[in-house]
């Protein structure tokens, strides 16, 4: 089951759930500039917000980031974006493989390399 929340302040956003999937503040979504400068530094996962989260709490990110996560984060266990980076490599690399016909065992048996 999926929920979708509306909290504010972001904090108390960021304290409720198990996976906080952040994204940066896309600039080109706006159509007042203004707008965009006014927003895009609203939304700053700090390691100190992380204080009071469950311990079970992963951080998402599609990478690259802007600001959206302060540096401080990334040595938080709970910032997992980095195995999120990692885990995407893998599964693009398994989608070429099934695409070009290579398998498993080739891949194992260093047939093709």
């Amino acid at each position: 089951m999926i929920v979708s929340l509306s909290v504010s302040p972001f904090e108390e956003l960021v304290a409720f759930g198990s996976v906080n999937p952040m994204t940066r503040v896309q600039r080109e979504r706006f159509t007042d500039l203004m707008e965009y400068e006014r927003v895009k530094n609203v939304y700053i996962l700090r390691n100190k917000m992380l204080e009071n989260t469950r311990p079970n709490l992963r951080i998402l990110h599609p990478l690259p980031r802007v600001n959206e996560i302060a540096y401080d984060v990334d040595n938080n266990p709970k910032a997992y974006y980095f195995q999120q980076a990692q885990n995407g490599l893998y599964a693009r690399e398994a989608i070429l493989c099934d695409v070009l016909g290579i398998t498993l065992e080739d891949v194992k048996n260093d047939i093709l390399l």
